[in-house]
């Protein structure tokens, strides 16, 4: 039939949007080459003296250790199931069954789904909430002194902590002193930098550490999201000696294909080797420059604008003229600008690594051309935080409750009720509300509150236990 071929054949808008490499304009040279060859030829499976990710030995071994010497890491592991595999293979080499792990209200789906699988209690702890746009900003050191000095003293073992830096939007801070705060009560450190790959090039430009140089145990890079990988490509590195790599290793190989695509592990080892080179650094340095530019050119235009601490993220805050985000996104698609995330109150555009002349304008116009069809909007600035304590641990195990027996009840009658599913916006993939949770008054009306606003990705129903 060829409709996938079709479709992706026929994209011709302007991508700002992932994989960062743009449409395959910034995959690296070395990859290309590749590419070029006869269809098919590169698709080779675990020959001898090739091995896989998990094999002792053979060239994916080498190129594997050649990348944690270049990073100042112990070991890494390329991964062909995107971050997703990888943060769930790390999540459950540092956890036991029955035992909780600390993460972020913030945390991405993958995260949740890997404590349904392992039988692990997520304590969720609640993260700066900024009003004006609905994000969420990264916890301070205070902050998270109030979340370790929140936790449950008794009947729950917390085996590791999560910390996200940056987050999708590319909001951060130095975690250095966060991750020392955690490793002195007894943690050991898991690190979602998906979207943070280039900041471990460091260019410096003004851009924030990498989670790599923070002490954390274990980092995961998805390598399409912040680097010049394909698709599923990202890479889990392990510093220190918190971690049992034995353990690690045996939980990776849960998630991971027995059959990894050597087209994959070839663009794994390229996206990572471009930044240790001289070439590859300095077209990292330009694409921040070019970023700032054209952030540069647009505040002059005008455009509201958020400050974000990646370049590379371009956030446009349609809340603050009355505009929702959605609306603005459907805007620009139909005029083939194809945006990253759209939200109620901002859309997100990927500026990646390639070279984007003529960008500022086309936004810039597009824009312009919103606004003056619309006419008379009125800012709104309705975006509240979810009612939740500091630290928030499940009424029921997420694994009980995801599979336990359920019946379906409006949005609008689930208070008192547990939660069976996931309810989670994707992107950006953060959920609203988790398997276990029971749902009270204020959170019910927050999550109705919260369908109104996401137009099409809350549902009218939900799964909750009997």
């Amino acid at each position: 039939m060829g409709i996938i071929s079709n479709l992706i054949d026929n994209n011709r808008g302007r991508m700002l949007c992932l994989p960062a490499h743009g449409h395959g304009v910034a995959i690296p040279n070395s990859f290309k080459r590749l590419l070029r060859l006869k269809a098919g030829i590169w698709d080779v499976p675990e020959l001898p003296g090739f091995g896989g990710p998990l094999i002792a030995e053979g060239v994916v071994q080498q190129s594997q250790s050649f990348a944690a010497d270049a990073m100042g890491a112990k070991r890494c592991w390329y991964g062909v199931n995107g971050a997703t595999g990888l943060l769930q293979s790390a999540l459950l080499g540092v956890a036991r069954p029955g035992e909780a792990v600390l993460i972020p209200r913030n945390a991405h789906k993958s995260l949740i789904q890997a404590c349904v699988i392992g039988g692990l209690t997520p304590v969720i702890y609640e993260v700066p909430f900024l009003v004006d746009r609905g994000h969420n900003a990264p916890p301070d050191e205070m902050w998270l002194q109030e979340v370790i000095d929140s936790l449950p003293m008794e009947g729950l073992a917390i085996a590791a902590a999560v910390l996200l830096h940056p987050t999708y939007h590319g909001y951060a801070l130095d975690i250095k002193p966060l991750v020392d705060q955690l490793h002195e009560v007894g943690l050991p450190v898991l690190v979602d930098e998906a979207h943070g790959t280039h900041l471990a090039a460091e260019v410096g430009e003004g851009l924030p550490p990498s989670a790599l140089k923070s002490g954390a145990d274990l980092i995961v890079n998805s390598l399409h999201k912040s680097g010049l990988g394909l698709s599923q490509t990202a890479v889990l590195w392990l510093k220190g000696d918190l971690v049992d790599v034995t353990r690690l290793e045996q939980s990776i190989e849960l998630f991971q294909t027995s059959s990894p695509s050597s087209l994959l592990l070839a663009s794994c080892e390229s996206a990572l080797d471009e930044w240790n080179t001289p070439n590859g650094l300095e077209r990292l340095k330009s694409a921040v420059q070019q970023a700032r530019e054209i952030s540069r050119k647009l505040l002059n235009h005008g455009l509201p604008l958020l400050e974000t601490q990646d370049p590379l993220r371009l956030i446009l805050h349609t809340a603050s003229v009355g505009i929702n985000g959605f609306e603005a996104d459907k805007w620009f698609l139909d005029r083939g600008l194809i945006a990253e995330l759209p939200e109620p109150g901002c859309i997100t555009f990927c500026l990646g690594f390639s070279p984007q002349k003529g960008v500022s304008d086309l936004i810039n116009k597009h824009w312009q051309d919103l606004l003056a069809f619309k006419k008379d909007t009125t800012p709104f600035h309705d975006f509240v935080p979810p009612p939740s304590k500091r630290v928030v641990v499940p009424a029921v195990k997420p694994l009980r409750a995801f599979k336990g027996p359920t019946r379906i009840v409006a949005l609008s009658e689930a208070v008192g009720e547990v939660v069976a599913e996931l309810i989670c916006p994707y992107p950006p993939g953060i959920p609203l509300v988790i398997p276990g949770e029971k749902i009270d008054q204020a959170m019910g009306d927050w999550l109705v509150k919260q369908k109104k606003m996401w137009v099409g990705n809350v549902p009218d129903q939900l799964a909750v236990l009997i």
